[in-house]
């Protein structure tokens, strides 16, 4: 299957991030390549991109798609919570800009055979990284009731997470759940039909639960961010584009951390903490236009944050 996927927020992202067509960058989420194509666009031969997925077939699609760059390419199959090893493998110690698209591309979504989709069917798979462990079969089929509950409700925001976790178990205690499609028949007979006939689909808050879970989303975030920003120059920037609240909270808690000066109690007459801002927001959030979205209704919840590392002291 072709890697297809459209890219959210272009144009808002890259004339964001670059500031010297001379640079060095980093696309840490591959994926179709679509933010990296318009990066080399705005580089000269002399600066570098740095395509980072952990995603096989990604950095397969994205190399065919990217010959032909006036400026050097690099790709490396890899989770970007791994940035200070992928820089230090790489001899580079400071880029000029990070890019961020976080969530899964369409072509993953769209190709039932990963998993993903609650509108396509496919083995329970979900795995962004083919040669993880985890897949989304072990997580439906292994984990305890309360486990599950625990999943579905805080990463997936779903008010139905016990009765849906009770009805995944009891129906696993007959046979396995080996699909997509009979893990979604079983969350909506889990869901009462007058909640079915309001809001999204039904599986939508459980599918991203679990796949949260299985890829660990959430839980590199923060520590990816302050990496990321370490290896800054000043004035470089990072750019995010999250697609759901869990995301963007963890975002816009960690970047509003690192904007922070003094976090001395008010009290106190002079500063004894030491604390230094390390990053300024370039901007407001920016989410989609309306002529965007006319085209690309995946992107309505897309929302682009971006700081620029301040210079030292």
């Amino acid at each position: 299957m072709e890697f297809q996927h459209v890219t959210v927020l272009l144009n808002e992202m890259i004339n964001l991030i670059v500031t010297d067509p001379e640079g060095i960058y980093v696309d840490c989420t591959l994926g179709g390549g679509g933010h990296s194509l318009a990066l080399i666009e705005r580089l000269s031969p002399d600066g570098l991109l740095i395509g980072v997925d952990q995603d096989e077939e990604a950095i397969e699609a994205a190399g065919e798609r990217l010959k032909g760059a006036k400026c050097s390419v690099k790709l490396v199959h890899d989770n970007f919570s791994n940035i200070n090893n992928i820089l230090d493998n790489l001899g580079i110690s400071k880029v000029n800009g990070f890019v961020f698209d976080l969530g899964v591309s369409s072509h993953q979504l769209d190709d039932g055979s990963r998993g993903f989709s609650y509108m396509n069917n496919g083995r329970l798979d979900m795995r962004m990284n083919q040669d993880n462990p985890l897949t989304a079969y072990e997580v439906v089929n292994t984990y305890e009731q309360s486990q599950l509950k625990k999943i579905i409700w805080e990463y997936g925001e779903e008010r139905w997470a016990n009765r849906i976790a009770e009805f995944i178990c009891r129906f696993r205690e007959e046979k396995p759940i080996e699909t997509t499609e009979e893990l979604v028949n079983i969350i909506k007979a889990a869901i009462p039909a007058n909640a079915r006939r309001i809001g999204p689909h039904p599986a939508k808050r459980t599918f991203q639960a679990i796949r949260i879970e299985v890829n660990n989303e959430l839980g590199i975030l923060k520590q990816t961010m302050e990496d990321c920003v370490e290896h800054l120059l000043p004035g470089g920037r990072l750019g995010v584009i999250t697609f759901q609240s869990l995301e963007d909270r963890i975002i816009k808690r960690t970047f509003k951390d690192m904007e922070r000066g003094c976090i001395c109690p008010p009290d106190l007459p002079v500063c004894v903490c030491g604390h230094k801002a390390v990053v300024k927001s370039v901007s407001k959030a920016i989410k989609p236009s309306k002529e965007e979205l006319e085209h690309n209704p995946r992107a309505r919840s897309a929302v682009l944050r971006v700081v620029e590392k301040l210079a030292d002291e």
